[in-house]
């Protein structure tokens, strides 16, 4: 007898088959998970926070500025306040750092404030400190940050928490909501302002740019008197004064004495003009770029074209830092880059002054090469200029330096 395929009682299965283990009579339930993502956990989390911090930045700020306001009567009043703001940013430190780990909002650090001793006594140091915190707007916006989180803290702890158990469903789509409102809060009161802290760290870097070199440049002058013009004035005296005590003896020794302090004024008075040269060339003052170029194209070492396309002259200081950048670009082409032939050229385009000094030398040079480019990098951008170097290893060489344009 044939065996039916099923059994009669509809169950789909064959007579005589178990099931296969893969297969129960009811399948397992899925894992549990949270009904949330893990952003709208710490999202709610931010929430729920706020209501304690902004109680905590509250109390705090309205503490402190009316203490301190009634004690600006007295002497501790406005250190008081300057101290008030401090802790104000400490504050606004904390929401910055919070705002980063639970609303992976990008919040940047403001800079610090730039204390430095350098007050003649001790006391002015300190009051110069004390008002650098008093007018501190990081601080101020701090404490208005703390200030209106009241509120807003009230009602976002109120939203959420009724949330979770009412409004379930939709939770996610208000805490996104309120949450934003948080970033654009953080990012508008907290956030530096990020050209403005940009300019700021320029400004600092490059006025301590500004005193470095020229603390390097008075070493410089007053090592190259010492070492040079000076020690030959010394010898210039020392030998007129055998001179003259050789007079009366022997003329003809003292004749010689005396030609041979000719030739040291001489040197000296050269050292003395090189010197002067080095400081601000006469040329420069009287005459402008092309001559003064010129005459520092004549001392290197290969032949050099100089091209100086300008109408009008430039400021003073923009004409001097230009020509030594130049200088000092030539000197490096004679002493380090073995080139049969170089060329500057000076231009104007718009409010920008524009130099390029090529070379067909080796190449290889390198801002961090130690030949004082990195120097001629460091002053430029000192005055907002820009210093471009584009040198493969064979050459040739292309400076490119960029100059704020400055009418006299």
């Amino acid at each position: 007898m044939t065996e039916p395929l099923f059994s009669p009682i509809g169950t789909g299965r064959p007579y005589g088959r178990p099931l296969p283990s893969s297969q129960t009579p009811s399948d397992p339930l899925p894992p549990a998970r949270f009904a949330f993502g893990g952003q709208t956990w710490r999202e709610i989390a931010h929430l729920l926070a706020n209501l304690p911090l902004a109680l905590l930045g509250f109390v705090y700020v309205t503490t402190v500025l009316f203490t301190s306001a009634f004690l600006t009567l007295t002497v501790i009043g406005f250190p008081l306040l300057a101290a008030a703001l401090m802790g104000a940013r400490q504050l606004g430190r904390l929401e910055r750092m919070r705002a980063r780990a639970l609303l992976r909002a990008r919040v940047d650090e403001p800079s610090p404030l730039p204390f430095r001793g350098g007050g003649r006594r001790a006391e002015e140091g300190f009051f110069a400190q004390v008002w650098m915190s008093v007018k501190d707007p990081v601080g101020w916006r701090s404490m208005l940050y703390e200030l209106i989180r009241m509120p807003w803290g009230i009602a976002t702890f109120v939203i959420t928490l009724t949330g979770l158990f009412v409004a379930w469903p939709v939770l996610p789509y208000i805490v996104r909501g309120l949450t934003n409102v948080d970033r654009v809060m953080v990012r508008s009161l907290l956030s530096p302002s990020d050209e403005l802290e940009r300019r700021i760290a320029e400004l600092e870097s490059d006025r301590g740019v500004v005193v470095d070199t020229a603390a390097a440049d008075l070493r410089r002058i007053e090592r190259d008197l010492h070492d040079g013009a000076q020690a030959r004035l010394v010898n210039l005296a020392m030998g007129l004064g055998l001179a003259k005590e050789k007079l009366l003896e022997d003329p003809d020794a003292a004749a010689s004495m005396v030609e041979e302090a000719h030739g040291e004024v001489k040197l000296a008075l050269q050292e003395l003009r090189d010197l002067a040269r080095g400081i601000h060339p006469a040329v420069l003052t009287d005459r402008g770029l092309d001559a003064a170029l010129s005459s520092v194209a004549s001392r290197c070492t290969a032949p050099v074209k100089v091209t100086v396309d300008l109408a009008v002259r430039p400021a003073a200081a923009i004409e001097g830092i230009a020509y030594f950048t130049v200088s000092e670009l030539l000197q490096n082409i004679s002493k380090h880059s073995g080139a049969k032939a170089a060329s500057v050229d000076v231009w104007r385009s718009e409010d920008r002054l524009l130099i390029q000094v090529w070379d067909d030398g080796r190449g290889g040079a390198r801002l961090d090469g130690g030949s004082g480019i990195a120097g001629l990098a460091e002053r430029l951008g000192a005055v907002d200029g820009l210093f471009v170097i584009e040198s493969p290893v064979g050459g040739p060489t292309t400076v490119t330096a960029e100059l704020p344009w400055r009418g006299r």
